[in-house]
């Protein structure tokens, strides 16, 4: 089921399912710990003698943000109770606190007795064994807590601070569903205690006159101990719930238009779209650094294990959107992250856990008894390559410097020694972590860093290593037009495989990833045999039902639909590979005609997009509906890097435009 309208500060985030109930909540760190264990916390709602869950049949939902916000705008209707619900959710932008803001509206033309009621089913650090849930009528509420990690639930109305009622009890032990069941008849019992697999629900009354209507606002605030949460709790009372919500949303209006780029050009459905990617990233950032690629639990059922690491090429690509979009402390951060995961080796592992730890795998050290490096060398590669756009863009001298030797010097020189007898890298998995072998994606990205190495030991003032590593650059450029070019087909291979005899066996599969030769690389999107490998891409990869898209590469197998005809579907549409294919007309656009062949692409976005505008990483290529994660933070980067690059070519040739309309009217100095 995929996640919705995600709302976090860095330190904390919270999302939901599309029926608009919560399913994981991280803290201290976006990515470590889910402290539900992806179970759902219920949400329900009594009045006049009935009840209804939120995911029960006869609601209406409307799961959406307020405009330039990470605040929440839902709208739930039941036609049944006569009653309407808005919704706001919001972290707050600096504290651990969620906030949920209910305005409660009769329909009915009566006066009413209505009763929410919140349900909370933590896991604490990822495991309900040796919880505890207690009543603390100190704070009128409700904590529940274990080792250094406490959650304070509670609620203010426009009369009181406190929550009214509350259930405390077991749950998933002894046949105890758990203390949600006790909400149902608009009562709960008041159990003040108890410990190990405990959940717990809260209850608010409210009373509304005939059409009129209430609202209360609940929170939970997070801390690593019982007084950190209590005196949050007492700030909150201070301050006010509702004046915290008021400035947090003040605060992302100003965070995500704090650049002035004049999105104009654009449709305004492909503006808004750019907008909200960038809010929602920023929810699958961690303060410390890690950018993760997803959050959703759901994806633990069908693979054993979750997205919520960093893998540096993910990090990469998104510093990539971060950088043109200005975001320059994200950035950093990013690379600072960076440099404390390479530590004694001068390569990235496969992936990080948000604490910079290395993270599951499934590349072997050890191949047919021979030791291999267990690596994607692109990883390696794109975090150099993004360094020298970061340093483009802020000239941040003094960060760079702190970087220059261990994620400039050391992976460059392991680049140059990393070759084969070609010049091109030597063996290692692919950026979709399949296949092993020399990929154009991996052997682009290599010179895409080396490039940026040349450049950056020049400004450092380093001629001789300037030189090494722009002369290993241009023989990878070689070395790959020559081994990796098939003429007959004109297409690059997706990946060479080395025989004995010191030639390749080519796989000629046409891979969406081979965009890179364009975009990392360097190589002049105007050469023909770049515009003949782009059209062959979108040829064979275009997703050719109502839906659209761009697949993979051919026969992807990943999430693949039983009813896949790998003629017509080559493999389920990806927003990234989609976007790479904008990107390509962007890049190799001399022309406002040309240029505006990425506008339907980045359209196809915003048609797939949930009425959120959250982006799932692939979907289904016959019903459109979201496949695998969500949101994934590759693809809202992907998407915000696309539209700033639109921008800017779009600029450019107004320019040139402009130049040459002026050329005549310019007279020869005498």
């Amino acid at each position: 089921m995929p996640r919705d309208i995600p709302v976090g500060n860095g330190d904390l985030l919270i999302t939901f399912d599309d029926r608009y109930r919560v399913r994981d909540l991280y803290y201290p760190r976006v990515g470590r710990h889910n402290h539900t264990d992806g179970h759902v916390q219920r949400f329900g709602v009594w009045a006049d003698g009935k009840f209804a869950w939120i995911e029960d049949h006869g609601w209406e939902r409307d799961l959406r943000y307020k405009a330039d916000t990470l605040t929440t705008e839902v709208r739930l209707v039941h036609k049944g109770m006569a009653l309407e619900i808005i919704s706001n959710d919001v972290v707050d932008y600096s504290d651990p606190v969620y906030f949920r803001r209910c305005t409660i509206r009769d329909l009915a033309g009566r006066p009413r007795d209505v009763r929410l009621f919140f349900h909370m089913d933590l896991s604490i650090n990822g495991s309900p064994v040796g919880d505890t849930a207690n009543y603390d009528p100190s704070t009128s509420a409700v904590v529940m807590y274990k080792d250094d990690s406490y959650f304070l639930v509670n609620a203010c109305d426009q009369h009181k601070c406190g929550i009214d009622h509350w259930a405390i009890g077991a749950k998933r032990v002894g046949g105890a569903e758990g203390t949600w069941r006790d909400a149902e008849d608009g009562q709960l019992g008041r159990n003040a205690i108890s410990q190990g697999s405990v959940d717990a629900t809260v209850g608010f009354n409210l009373q509304l006159a005939p059409n009129g209507e209430s609202h209360v606002t609940s929170w939970i605030a997070c801390g690593h101990s019982y007084d950190d949460v209590k005196n949050l709790n007492q700030r909150i009372w201070r301050k006010g719930p509702d004046r915290l919500i008021a400035r947090t949303e003040a605060y992302w209006k100003l965070w995500c238009r704090k650049e002035p780029i004049d999105t104009t050009p654009l449709p305004e459905p492909v503006r808004d779209l750019f907008y909200r990617s960038q809010l929602i990233l920023r929810t699958q950032i961690d303060n410390g650094g890690a950018i993760i690629a997803a959050n959703d639990s759901d994806i633990t059922h069908f693979a054993g294990d979750h997205y919520s690491y960093c893998w540096m090429r993910d990090g990469a690509l998104v510093a990539h959107g971060l950088i043109l979009s200005g975001q320059s402390e994200l950035s950093r951060s990013f690379f600072r992250f960076a440099q404390s995961c390479i530590r004694d080796e001068p390569y990235f592992l496969h992936k990080y856990t948000p604490e910079g730890h290395l993270a599951s795998s499934w590349h072997p050290w050890m191949i047919d008894g021979q030791k291999i490096l267990p690596i994607q060398q692109d990883e390696t590669a794109l975090t150099l390559w993004a360094l020298r756009r970061h340093f483009e863009q802020f000239r941040d001298v003094e960060f760079v410097k702190t970087l220059y030797q261990s994620l400039i010097v050391r992976p460059a020189d392991w680049m140059l020694q990393h070759r084969d007898h070609n010049g091109l890298p030597l063996p290692s998995w692919d950026l979709w972590e399949e296949r092993r072998g020399v990929h154009t994606f991996t052997i682009a990205s290599t010179i895409g860093a080396l490039q940026a190495a040349a450049a950056f030991a020049r400004d450092f003032g380093e001629p001789d290593r300037a030189a090494a590593y722009r002369e290993g650059a241009e023989r990878m450029k070689g070395a790959l037009r020559r081994h990796l070019w098939h003429p007959e087909r004109r297409a690059f291979a997706r990946m060479a495989v080395p025989l004995d005899d010191g030639t390749y066996r080519l796989d000629m599969t046409r891979d969406s990833a081979n965009y890179a030769l364009f975009a990392i690389a360097g190589l002049d999107p105007r050469d023909p045999i770049i515009r003949d490998e782009m059209d062959s891409l979108r040829d064979r990869l275009w997703v050719k039902t109502s839906i659209g898209g761009c697949a993979r590469y051919e026969r992807d197998y990943y999430h693949q639909v039983e009813s896949q005809k790998t003629d017509d579907v080559p493999g389920n549409p990806w927003v990234i590979c989609t976007l790479w294919q904008a990107m390509y007309h962007i890049e190799a656009a001399d022309t406002v005609e040309e240029l505006r062949q990425a506008l339907p692409l980045l359209e196809w976005c915003v048609k797939r997009a949930l009425p959120s505008g959250v982006m799932a990483e692939q979907f289904d290529p016959y019903t459109g509906a979201p496949i695998s994660v969500s949101p994934l933070t590759w693809s809202h980067a992907t998407y915000v890097t696309v539209c700033i690059q639109y921008l800017r070519r779009l600029e450019m040739i107004r320019e040139k435009s402009r130049n040459r309309k002026n050329a005549p009217n310019q007279q020869t100095p005498i």
